[in-house]
């Protein structure tokens, strides 16, 4: 177990109730038809024609949209150009398609069904779910969480682990005596990444390490030690406490739009489940 790897080597289930910052300052993955589509302008701009078709600047604001990340990979300085090219050779292919035919074409029908029914829940989460999440929600949820988090503080701490707990309390004993922490875990320690730097871990929160040794870490005060061996499924561990400090609750400005996709996606899920209860779906039963 690499020391610098004790924060996930030793990572246990987050405690406690909804922990919506660190759920929310960590990855909210939200689904992408919760984006804004473009909204058709009486006088859309039309950038370039193809065969007098007009490719328009809402063309472009959903292409741009729906490329999405993929264009993190162009040089900013050449995205506008790689999108016109783009809806310009699409026209050029889809109007040489539909001469030949394709458009009655039994899979290009299906096709069309599809996008149609993709385009239509786009707009219904736009209208339906995303303008439904006002300001003042999401300012009551963030309030909600803030008052329940309470008090929070984070831990500096060194460790040594090793293998049994004979040889913990062998060292323990040294360091009563006088040893200095950094230089036996250089010289013991079975964590090869802590090892390096005297057993030091850096600071950690509640909730990230396995509950044993969490539980005896908090429970020190800066420069004290473990009095005995802390046993983990890693092994036996001897901890000391450098530093403790409060930990900053994020201002609203900070989570504001985190937050609104958490309630967006809660609403959705909310949503789906009403409309499900007047469904009618049908499985095809697996031979």
């Amino acid at each position: 177990m690499a020391g610098g790897h004790v924060k996930q080597a030793l990572l246990g289930p987050p405690k406690g109730t909804l922990p919506m910052f660190k759920r929310i300052l960590g990855t909210v993955a939200i689904a992408a038809g919760f984006a804004t589509t473009p909204v058709m302008a009486q006088d859309d701009q039309v950038l370039a024609t193809v065969n007098g078709a007009p490719i328009t600047a809402s063309d472009f604001a959903i292409a741009t949209q729906t490329l999405g990340d993929s264009l993190n990979n162009v040089p900013e300085g050449q995205r506008d150009e790689m999108v016109l090219n783009l809806l310009i050779d699409m026209e050029i292919l889809a109007t040489a398609a539909e001469k030949d035919g394709f458009a009655d074409d039994p899979v290009f029908k299906q096709r069309m069904d599809y996008l149609r029914a993709q385009a239509l829940r786009e707009i219904y989460m736009e209208r339906k779910i995303g303008d439904a999440v006002s300001d003042e929600a999401v300012k009551a949820r963030y309030d909600e969480e803030v008052a329940k988090l309470g008090p929070q503080e984070e831990v500096s701490a060194r460790h040594i682990l090793v293998e049994d707990e004979d040889t913990a309390k062998k060292l323990i004993e040294e360091l009563n005596n006088g040893a200095d922490f950094a230089k036996l875990a250089e010289e013991n320690s079975t964590d090869p990444g802590s090892k390096t730097r005297g057993g030091a871990l850096g600071f950690f929160r509640a909730g990230q390490m396995v509950p044993a040794f969490e539980e005896a870490a908090f429970a020190l005060e800066p420069g004290q030690m473990t009095e005995a061996p802390v046993q983990s499924r890693f092994g036996w561990h001897i901890i000391k406490v450098e530093e403790k400090r409060p930990i900053a609750v994020p201002t609203f400005e900070e989570v504001a739009d985190q937050i609104r996709q958490v309630l967006i996606r809660e609403a959705y899920v909310s949503e789906l489940d009403k409309l499900k209860q007047t469904a009618t779906i049908e499985r095809a039963t697996q031979e």
